[in-house]
């Protein structure tokens, strides 16, 4: 047998091997495979653009629980206020700019603790407060000190919104009510579900 013989029987083996390793590839990629039924489909929600913000857009209720007026012309529209099983309120609403110019995020939102500032402008300064039991819930924060909140606000375009999120320490079973207390804003009563 010759040097070109095998040099080509050679190449004609690598060809063969690539090739197949192609069709199995190919054939694991998956067929056509139709959705069972009764399952849903999962689809994602593109971001849009809020004077800065991108939020993901979810469903929501149709009417807020709650509105709290702001300066400038900042509205939160509350949705949702909900206990979790770890032992945490979620508060769940949308910051509106109503007025007809791009409007700042305060930095009055962050609160005045050293450590939530130094993190960035943020919902941090926002407490619940428990009339009944005499207590204010401020919001929780991490191992290093964020907020557990919504953060890098700096501003929105007129007619903006943006999703945002608060959490708190869960105030004891029996209460089901709170005010929601955010710096700037009017406080509004919020029930928690």
């Amino acid at each position: 047998m010759s040097v070109r013989y095998a040099k080509k029987a050679g190449r004609g083996l690598v060809a063969t091997a690539m090739t197949a390793g192609l069709l199995i590839g190919l054939a694991g990629c998956g067929g056509e495979e139709k959705p069972s039924q009764g399952k849903g489909t999962a689809t994602s929600a593109a971001p849009q653009k809020n004077g800065g913000n991108a939020q993901p857009q979810s469903e929501e209720p149709a009417e807020p629980i709650a509105v709290l007026k702001g300066q400038e012309g900042l509205e939160l529209a509350v949705f949702s206020a909900k206990r979790d099983q770890g032992g945490f309120v979620t508060v769940s609403g949308r910051l509106s700019n109503t007025a007809g110019d791009t409007a700042i995020i305060p930095a009055q939102l962050g609160g005045n603790e050293t450590e939530i500032i130094k993190h960035g402008n943020s919902l941090g300064g926002a407490t619940l407060v428990d009339s009944i039991g005499k207590k204010r819930y401020y919001v929780l924060r991490d191992t290093d000190g964020r907020p557990l909140t919504t953060t890098d606000l700096s501003s929105l375009a007129p007619g903006a919104k943006t999703n945002v999120f608060m959490q708190f320490p869960a105030p004891p079973p029996t209460t089901t009510a709170v005010s929601l207390q955010l710096p700037t804003f009017d406080p509004a009563t919020i029930k928690i579900s």
